[in-house]
């Protein structure tokens, strides 16, 4: 417009919630174009979101090598780091935005870039209001981020097509393994997603490729217990298998969320996997007393799905063969959504952790299962004890997350006859048979 003046300043860039597959790319995005537009004088990237704003904590991405910079659009997590930050209504608390304020004026920002979900746009709303209130001119945008695609005026968001990849992509192998023994089966898979189907609606995608979930269950729609029975028993009649994908965020037609039921029986159909037995109806099946949590410390030496590519060549060729395994353990503090709180926990101070025999945990942080495992075999339980010992955060539970891996134990390296769990693990085989470490 005539006689309309640009507004110079520096710019600040931030990211907030869970990470996704692309945040990283999006806020590279913002970077680079901010870096190129002559009406920013410097770029500045918020150390942990709002948090960093507002503990005067920003990198300088000027200063930064434009080769480094560029490997955002492919680098996982959020590399500026991230926080979950509710601020208060201004009108009875504005003491965060005063500090906003002075930081704003202290490095003259006037441009403000916050990459995140439905709470992100509302922290960038209120900055906006606020500085329109006092009357310090400053653009404050929000760069869509949610895997959930929940975020409003968005058609499809950054992060949910990875997302929706993901559990398609896990429901397909999910569904090859429910079909591996000819016993009868029911499995049920919980999804993400505690507003919105979209994610659990993604796993239909697996049907399109011939190994999709029987049933799913979003939460737009009112859940029926009696209902459920009634679907999984038209599918276990017909496939004598059934695999369901549910949303977390199912409820009653009250209102009432499925997972926050008070009794055992209105949430025995939550177990990831059961084995239905022959002869019983699926209500039956699903009895508390006929039902159980799969063992998760236990492993048979054909994960394909996570088979590194260097183990690759001695395992994918034949499974037939005997394995070494190794399991790594994640635990976290997580909230109802899934988000890990931005602190790491510690064994023997947030939790307690014991392993049956046979497992043993090296330097690298890896459990490694002493003996070879047979094809066919499992090994003993990795999880033997696993309790909390630190108070919980606000809002957070304790969650444990465990993957294996394995070597073909007759896998041997091409120069000098090394084998390849000592070439590749680092281990020893020593003369009883054993691997240590």
């Amino acid at each position: 417009m005539e006689g309309q003046t640009t507004l110079k300043g520096a710019c600040i860039i931030g990211q907030s919630g869970g990470p996704t597959a692309v945040i990283n790319a999006s806020a590279y995005g913002a970077i680079r174009a901010a870096l190129d537009a002559g009406a920013i004088t410097r770029v500045y990237g918020a150390a942990h979101g709002i948090k960093g704003v507002l503990n005067d904590r920003l990198y300088v991405m000027d200063e930064e090598d434009p080769a480094e910079l560029e490997l955002l659009r492919n680098t996982p997590s959020s590399e500026l780091g991230s926080c979950r930050y509710k601020m208060k209504d201004p009108d009875r608390d504005d003491t965060d935005y005063k500090r906003i304020l002075e930081i704003f004026k202290k490095y003259d920002v006037r441009y403000f870039f916050y990459n995140g979900g439905n709470d992100s746009m509302d922290t960038c709303n209120k900055i906006s209001k606020y500085c329109q209130k006092v009357g310090y001119e400053c653009r404050v945008m929000g760069i869509p981020k949610t895997i959930d695609n929940d975020l409003y005026g968005t058609d499809h968001c950054p992060g949910f097509g990875s997302a929706a990849k993901y559990i398609a992509t896990s429901c397909m192998e999910v569904s090859k393994d429910s079909t591996v023994y000819d016993t009868a089966q029911i499995t049920v898979v919980e999804i993400m997603g505690r507003h919105a189907g979209w994610l659990a609606g993604s796993a239909g995608l697996a049907s399109y490729f011939g190994a999709g979930p029987d049933l799913i269950y979003l939460p737009e729609l009112d859940f029926s217990m009696e209902q459920f029975y009634a679907d999984v028993e038209q599918v276990y009649a017909t496939k004598n298998k059934v695999l369901i994908a549910v949303s977390e965020g199912i409820h009653y037609a009250d209102g009432r969320f499925v997972s926050e039921a008070e009794t055992k029986t209105e949430l025995s159909f939550y177990p990831y996997m059961a084995a239905a037995e022959d002869g019983k109806t699926a209500a039956e099946c699903f009895d508390e007393n006929k039902i159980g949590f799969g063992d998760t410390g236990k492993y048979t030496p054909a994960p394909q799905g996570i088979v590194s590519v260097e183990d690759g060549k001695a395992v994918v060729g034949d499974i037939g063969y005997s394995v070494w395994v190794r399991a790594a353990v994640v635990v976290n503090w997580k909230d109802d959504s899934g988000n890990i709180l931005g602190r790491n926990t510690e064994e023997g101070t947030d939790y307690t952790f014991n392993s049956d025999v046979g497992w043993f945990k090296a330097a690298d942080g890896y459990y490694y299962y002493e003996n070879a495992v047979e094809s066919g075999g499992e090994t003993n339980s990795l999880i033997s004890g696993f309790a909390a010992i630190a108070d919980a955060p606000d809002g957070y539970s304790l969650s444990l997350d465990v993957s294996a891996e394995v070597i073909q134990c007759a896998g041997w390296t091409d120069e000098d006859d090394t084998p390849t769990v000592t070439a590749v693990w680092g281990c020893t085989v020593n003369h009883d048979g054993t691997i240590s470490k």
